[in-house]
């Protein structure tokens, strides 16, 4: 029985221990459908210029907590969701808006158990980032409407002298260019 015991510690020690999931399952990563509530838990938050201590504490919770939850590395319960929407201002369906399709079948496969692969990868989505955002607060403090439309054909003008612009892949809208 001596034996035993040694030869299953040294099979212990040659391999590296694996971090585990729920169900003693090996862990892949965040879910990518908890990924996109904290992104869009994170849009509204910046959108209304609130700190992550502040909602935090209006929530009940550390700031660390919320920085995991909006990273989607901690799941946010359906009380906590309900509690951000009020806090938030928003209908609770807004965190699972604008979820991509991918993301969105993933939750079926995976409960399934026929999600095979690594985890996807999520590049950056424009409107998650903070000049994006910081952009549109300021575009919005500007009461005077034909202000706002100046500033559009500012920023669309200066995109059409940005030779790596997106904005020559996209068709024009409206008329055609005189010939």
């Amino acid at each position: 029985m001596a034996r035993a015991s040694r030869n299953a510690a040294a099979r212990t020690a040659e391999k590296p221990l694996r971090l585990r999931g729920r169900r003693g399952r090996a862990s892949p990563g965040p879910n990518p459908i908890d990924i996109h509530v904290g992104k869009r838990l994170r849009e509204r938050r910046t959108l209304l210029g609130m700190s992550q201590q502040e909602l935090g504490r209006l929530i009940g919770i550390t700031f660390q907590q919320l920085q995991k939850n909006e990273r989607g590395t901690n799941r946010l319960s359906a009380s906590r969701i309900f509690e951000c929407a009020r806090v938030l201002d928003v209908p609770v369906s807004y965190f699972f808006e604008e979820m991509p399709s991918d993301v969105s079948s993933f939750g079926r496969k995976h409960l399934q158990g026929v999600a095979e692969g690594p985890t996807p990868v999520y590049g950056l989505d424009p409107m998650a980032k903070r000049e994006t955002i910081e952009l549109v607060r300021a575009y919005y403090d500007i009461t005077d409407r034909k202000l706002r439309q100046q500033m559009v054909n500012t920023m669309r003008a200066l995109a059409r002298t940005d030779e790596t612009s997106a904005i020559h892949a996209r068709p024009r809208r409206g008329r055609p260019p005189k010939r």
